[in-house]
Parts: C-alpha cells; sequence; structure tokens
C-alpha cells in the first residue's frame, strides 16, 4: 500500500493523519509497516482523503489520479 508515501508527499504525520482518518496512530503505523491489513472502508477513507483511486492506493495502478478526477475531464 501507497500510504506512508501519500502521507509524506503531503507533509503529514503519522499524527495528523490519524487524526483526520479516525483511527490510532498504531493502528497507521501497522499499515504503512504492512504489519496489518485495512479493511475495505478504511482503505475507500484512505483512497477518498489521498484523492486517488484504490488501485493506485493499493499499488495496482501507477496513475495518481482518481477516478472522479478522471471523470471529470
Amino acid at each position: 500500500m501507497r500510504l506512508k508515501y501519500l502521507r509524506e508527499k503531503h507533509h503529514l504525520s503519522q499524527q495528523r493523519l490519524a487524526i483526520d482518518l479516525h483511527i490510532n496512530q498504531n493502528t497507521l503505523s501497522r499499515y504503512e509497516n504492512q504489519r496489518r491489513e485495512a479493511d475495505y472502508a478504511t482503505l475507500i477513507s484512505i483512497a477518498d482523503y489521498f484523492d486517488v483511486s484504490l488501485d493506485f492506493l493499493m499499488e495496482r495502478d501507477d496513475d495518481e489520479t482518481s477516478f472522479r478526477a478522471k471523470s471529470q475531464h
């Protein structure tokens, strides 16, 4: 998952992102270090937060543009 990449790209601390996503900072750290997998609802929240596709977040696609952004063109 590209969570750490996105967090750092947006200059966010783990604490700030965890607060914004309404999750525990330790949980966020485990997601970033691949010691825990996020559930589907959390993945959607993360993708929406950064406005990227689930495929980009999950490293299935290198296009960072979200589905919403693509459909607006």
